[in-house]
């Protein structure tokens, strides 16, 4: 009677883990399905609206200014070139991680896609599976070098790192004190690339080489739980909970930068932690106006798109391309923000 009983649990088991299996596949399906009459919907319009290639952009936080700056110069230069670019993800009913997004793109049949990646063996799996099915891959901002990616398109990690070092210099070299400078880099909990760890290298030798005059300077890395927004802010938060904040905090993406900010402020920390931050919205900018953030990174985002489709062209047009695209990038700091204000101001 009990091995009937324990038979009969094992195959009602066994039809759960079935029936789900199966709904997760009619999901997938039946969102390709809709997306693939979403792609061909582009080319009933009008003849002037029929274009060359059809490409998508991937992305882990789509709605950022950050990432619809690089869609938006993306998705110019496709016009340019006869192409669509679509921020795919934009259009569905529900979120989806880039590795679904990659798979519903590769079902679909796109021309093409640009994905911001990472060094995880799936993204490595489902980047060459793409390939082997004729469609080139563009890895973005974050690459993956044992992938068979056509080229990657970003930032000069060691560069930039170089740049913030400078930065702090420049705020050591005014210091009245003469007590070791302390300076803390957030550092994301769960990033799979390497990009970041090149950043803090470009800032230690910086720091290293560059150095003329001012105090000590101890350099740290505090780690974001960057599993989602409010675990940024929970870590952040952490920092200014401590009884002694460190003297210079150096952000490596907009949200940190954004929360460090915040939280300057919602602690009545204003003058007593210089921040150097990354990334021009808005709010950063008004930042430094303000006083508040000492400088920040601006990355010329519409260039790094317009990069993506150049990339891809390319490789139609020649069968390769340029292994490596670098976008410029901006110091913004009290001599130069009201330029970048008005020039904001003045697209709106």
């Amino acid at each position: 009677m009990s091995r009937t009983t324990d038979r009969a649990g094992r195959n009602k088991g066994q039809w759960i883990v079935i029936g789900f299996m199966a709904f997760a596949i009619i999901v997938i399906s039946i969102c390709t399905v809709i997306f693939r009459s979403y792609v061909r919907g582009f080319h009933k319009v009008t003849d002037r609206e029929i274009y060359d290639r059809y490409y998508v952009m991937i992305t882990e936080d789509r709605k950022s200014d950050f990432w619809q700056s690089v869609y938006r110069g993306a998705f110019e230069r496709g016009q340019e070139e006869n192409v669509y670019v679509d921020l795919l993800g934009e259009h569905l009913s529900q979120e989806y991680t880039r590795a679904e997004l990659m798979r519903i793109a590769m079902s679909s049949g796109v021309d093409g896609i640009f994905v911001e990646s990472d060094e995880s063996d799936e993204m490595s799996q489902m980047i060459d599976e793409a390939v082997e099915r004729g469609i080139p891959v563009v890895t973005l901002y974050g690459d993956n070098t044992h992938s068979a990616r056509c080229s990657f398109v970003g930032v000069g990690s060691y560069n930039l790192g170089r740049e913030y070092g400078r930065q702090v210099l420049k705020l050591a070299s005014v210091s009245e004190s003469t007590a070791p400078m302390t300076v803390a880099v957030l550092v994301n909990a769960h990033a799979l690339n390497s990009a970041q760890n090149i950043v803090c290298s470009g800032i230690q030798d910086a720091l290293e080489q560059e150095k003329i005059r001012g105090p000590e300077i101890e350099l740290s890395l505090i780690t974001v739980d960057d599993t989602n927004t409010f675990s940024v802010e929970e870590s952040i938060r952490d920092i200014f909970m401590n009884e002694k904040l460190p003297d210079i905090i150096i952000c490596l993406n907009e949200l940190s930068t954004t929360c460090v900010y915040q939280a300057v402020v919602d602690y009545n920390c204003v003058g007593e932690v210089a921040i150097l931050g990354y990334y021009d919205t808005d709010t950063i900018l008004k930042a430094i106006e303000r006083n508040v953030v000492n400088a920040t990174i601006s990355i010329d985002t519409e260039q790094m798109g317009a990069f993506c489709v150049d990339a891809l062209q390319e490789y139609y047009r020649f069968g390769y391309t340029s292994q490596y695209f670098t976008a410029d990038v901006t110091i913004i700091d009290q001599n130069n923000v009201g330029e970048y204000l008005q020039a904001q101001e003045a697209t709106e």
